[in-house]
């Protein structure tokens, strides 16, 4: 006999010593109960009992099992769910930076629409495209401080934009310098100081402090770039409209210059006086124009001038005619370079007929000589900004007519 069916045979007889019959006897009241427990019966409730042990440990481990692969899923699944939630938010700050780049470049076009008509005349809306300029090539893409490198490529078309939008800006600084440069040159040869001009106007500027909101309402600004363009066109302004004010064109058609500026004898009593301006003699009647543009600001007389017309022209330059004969404008007339504004005459402290011309820089009277005088390149550089100038005043003055 194997070893095995010993085995087998020892188990069985192990497990039915387990199992005896049992009597138990039961008295109640005087009487005696016979209460019978067979082994057979005793294995059957065992056998019942395991069955529902193991049935119990079976669904519970079954459902430990779901549990933990239902775990696994839902731990999947939230993955998945915060996966796609920051997707969502990427996407969120991916359309307000884009949204937000957008609306900068559609102000810094706005702003150089802005420049082009106020300083230069020019009307975006009115040049035409050449051309064949629509099919010009697109450009490679293109980093950009506005919009960052790693977002999706067709945020590239707004940083190619912004780069031609720096491009210009960046080639209109360098022709607004330009033309400032050869304006402060030409107005230091007239004997002004530019850095003083431009210091002074930059003095006069005020007003409440509004913080500046863009498009998406919040504060920024529009670059370095367009600061440094601010401040040279702000300059450019001072000094062309400085030379344009400066009044180098001859007040009388006339020869004779009978005094100049400074020391002089007095011409009634022979002491030593200061002459404050020009005099230019010529008959009674001759006319009296405009040394530069400007506006009548007094038609009248002052004491020791006679008949007096002043006019302003703007930067802190005034011309005086005096001892005239007779007006031919009013206060507050618009008057242009060599436009009449009275006859020559000689009223007030005058010895006969005569203009007495003075030219006022901030009230202090100059010598007009180096005005009336001044060389063919400055001459040239003054043209030419007040052909700028007049450009931009033209529109204005129809405008004002209608």
């Amino acid at each position: 006999m194997s070893s095995k069916t010993t085995g087998l045979r020892d188990l069985r007889q192990r497990v039915s010593a387990l199992f005896q019959d049992h009597e138990i006897f039961i008295r109640t009241h005087g009487h005696v109960r016979f209460l019978r427990i067979s082994a057979v019966w005793q294995k059957r409730v065992a056998l019942i009992a395991g069955g529902v042990l193991l049935l119990w440990a079976g669904i519970t481990l079954a459902i430990l099992a779901n549990q933990l692969l239902t775990s696994g899923e839902r731990a999947e699944v939230a993955q998945k769910q915060a996966a796609a939630a920051a997707a969502e938010a990427r996407i969120a700050k991916y359309r307000d930076r884009v949204a937000e780049t957008a609306a900068d470049l559609e102000e810094r076009q706005e702003r150089l629409e802005e420049i082009s008509k106020d300083h230069f005349g020019v009307d975006p809306a009115s040049v035409k495209v050449e051309a064949g300029a629509e099919a010009t090539a697109e450009p490679a893409a293109l980093e950009t401080s506005a919009i960052d490198p790693a977002l999706p490529p067709e945020a590239q078309t707004l940083a190619r934009i912004e780069k031609r939008q720096e491009g210009y800006a960046a080639r209109l600084l360098a022709a607004v310098n330009e033309r400032a440069a050869k304006a402060e040159v030409a107005v230091a040869q007239l004997g002004m100081d530019p850095k003083g001009i431009v210091q002074s106007a930059a003095a006069g500027r005020g007003g409440p402090f509004i913080p500046y909101r863009g498009k998406m309402g919040k504060a920024k600004t529009l670059g370095a770039s367009f600061a440094a363009l601010e401040g040279a066109l702000f300059r450019m302004e001072v000094l062309e409209r400085t030379l344009v004010a400066v009044p180098s064109g001859k007040p009388a058609d006339v020869l004779m210059m009978t005094s100049s500026f400074g020391y002089r004898s007095d011409p009634f009593t022979g002491a030593g006086a200061m002459h404050a301006g020009l005099d230019f003699r010529g008959p009674i009647g001759t006319p009296i124009v405009a040394a530069a543009p400007g506006r009548v600001v007094f038609v009248g007389q002052k004491s020791g001038y006679g008949n007096v017309v002043e006019v302003d022209h703007g930067q802190g330059i005034l011309t005086r005619y005096a001892h005239l004969s007779a007006f031919t404008t009013n206060v507050g007339a618009q008057v242009a370079a060599g436009q009449q504004i009275a006859k020559m005459g000689s009223t007030g402290r005058s010895t006969g007929s005569h203009l007495h011309f003075e030219v006022r820089l901030n009230g202090v009277a100059v010598n007009p000589r180096r005005f009336l005088e001044a060389k063919a390149d400055v001459l040239e550089v003054k043209d030419d900004a007040r052909q700028r100038v007049g450009s931009l005043a033209a529109p204005r003055n129809a405008a004002g007519a209608r």
